[in-house]
């Protein structure tokens, strides 16, 4: 099967099927989308919607955030992975939103990744969800999904590498949508360990599928 022809069965069964597709992290506004993007790292967001409530009612925006310290953020996502480095992150993000960007999340990638925290995977993420950009975010489950279908080849072996090659065959308009679908189906059907393949809806056109289950 050509790899145009299984990103038309991809995109054609999630479009008729799951045509409004939505992150699970629990955001108000852009900066909230933000703080809890950058807590998701090696995190779920199952466990990032249970710490940010109280977060964002002492933190409700960057100022607040930039006004504050690490010590303090850490006392508000303890719970989190990795929580000393996200606390530290988040306070430089806060401070760099208000000293250099007039307290307005910027829109574009480049100047995303300018943020403590922020590596291109999260601001894909920002630039996805908040500005509708075609920006396509590869954490764990796009890189493994994307494999497992066959949609990029073996040979694309960084997040980078796999984001070109979906970028190259989905629509600029069906990205962000995209972005969603893959991350949803790794999360709950494509599983790492135990995918549920004999249930999954896409394994018609698998490579994985093919090759080792149907086999």
């Amino acid at each position: 099967m050509l790899r145009k022809e299984r990103f038309k069965m991809l995109l054609d069964y999630f479009t008729t099927n799951f045509p409004e597709p939505e992150t699970e992290l629990v955001y108000g506004n852009p900066f909230e989308l933000l703080v809890a993007v950058i807590l998701s790292a090696q995190c779920t967001d199952k466990r990032v919607n249970i710490v940010t409530p109280p977060l964002f009612e002492r933190f409700p925006d960057a100022e607040s955030l930039a006004l504050s310290n690490a010590e303090e953020v850490f006392g508000y996502i303890r719970s989190i992975s990795y929580p000393n480095n996200k606390a530290k992150h988040l306070v430089g993000m806060g401070r760099m939103l208000v000293e250099q960007f007039d307290s307005q999340i910027p829109a574009s990638v480049d100047e995303l990744q300018k943020l403590p925290g922020v590596g291109r995977k999260t601001a894909n993420v920002i630039a996805s969800v908040i500005f509708n950009q075609p920006a396509m975010a590869v954490d764990t489950h796009v890189f493994r999904v994307s494999h497992r279908l066959g949609l990029v080849p073996s040979t694309a072996t960084t997040p980078l590498a796999v984001e070109k090659v979906l970028m190259r065959y989905i629509p600029s308009e069906m990205v962000p949508k995209a972005h969603h679908w893959l991350i949803l189906h790794g999360r709950y059907v494509c599983i790492a360990r135990s995918p549920k393949c004999k249930s999954c809806e896409l394994k018609s056109f698998c490579a994985y599928y093919a090759k080792n289950v149907a086999a």
